[in-house]
């Protein structure tokens, strides 16, 4: 049985102005193709989630938290995507899945918001002047290279301290001191941060799922996270079944 990894969806206006909720398709091809099973979780308010600011959305309800923790009782893994703007049921989400030890993996947006854990939004504009390109055409396949600390689970997943990466952001974080920062592009953006436990828990600040037919270390990334995804015990699991 594949582990169902869980991935919430993002807003956004169709082209008639409508707000919609989705999931990139490079998402769900890039889960599926490192052996997991896409669960996509939608937003539990009433509200509109692309043109409400997040600082105006009301606090999560306990019914709305346990809905939540429904999905999060269900999921092996957690995958939180890119997009425009991440929200409290993404931060109340994380949380949970830190509190539960499940396996979590944060692309870009994702990693964003990673690193707010326990903190303010705390996001800063790049330089539109750097040396170093942060975002790329879609159909680049690289964009810089990163520095790795070898003293990191990234580190013993890839066994690299530099590698090739892709690139499609406009903002970048600070340092959390929860999240520990363990690489950097060479003017010294943080591109990735890791939860310290033993659960793996990474954001990474590019996109790993876009990069899983062409690139090694991508792969690598993906499938490990899936593979500790498939360690975790839910509801919905064979063995938990046949137990009940």
């Amino acid at each position: 049985m594949r582990p169902i990894i869980g991935v919430p969806l993002r807003s956004e206006h169709d082209e008639r102005g409508k707000c919609i909720e989705y999931i990139f398709d490079m998402v769900r091809r890039g889960v599926t193709k490192a052996g997991g099973e896409v669960l996509a979780i939608s937003p539990v308010q009433d509200i509109d989630y692309f043109d409400v600011k997040g600082s105006e959305h009301p606090p999560l309800t306990e019914e709305e938290k346990a809905r939540i923790d429904f999905w999060l009782d269900i999921i092996q893994g957690l995958f939180i995507p890119g997009g425009t703007k991440f929200c409290e049921y993404d931060r109340y989400m994380l949380e949970r899945a830190i509190e539960k030890n499940i396996p979590v993996l944060g692309v870009c947006l994702g990693m964003q918001m990673m690193s707010c854990y326990q903190m303010d939004v705390l996001l800063e504009d790049n330089d539109p002047c750097g040396k170093i390109r942060h975002e790329i055409g879609l159909e680049e396949k690289y964009a810089h290279k990163i520095n790795i600390d070898k003293n990191s689970k990234l580190y013993e997943i890839l066994k690299k301290e530099e590698i090739m990466v892709n690139s499609f952001h406009s903002h970048h974080v600070r340092e959390n001191p929860i999240y520990k920062s363990i690489a950097y592009s060479e003017d010294g953006i943080i591109e990735a941060i890791e939860y310290p436990s033993k659960t793996f828990n990474i954001g990474v600040q590019w996109h790993p799922e876009k990069m899983i037919d062409y690139d090694e270390d991508a792969r690598k990334l993906m499938e490990y996270f899936i593979h500790e995804a498939s360690k975790r015990k839910t509801i919905l699991t064979k063995d938990t079944i046949e137990t009940h």
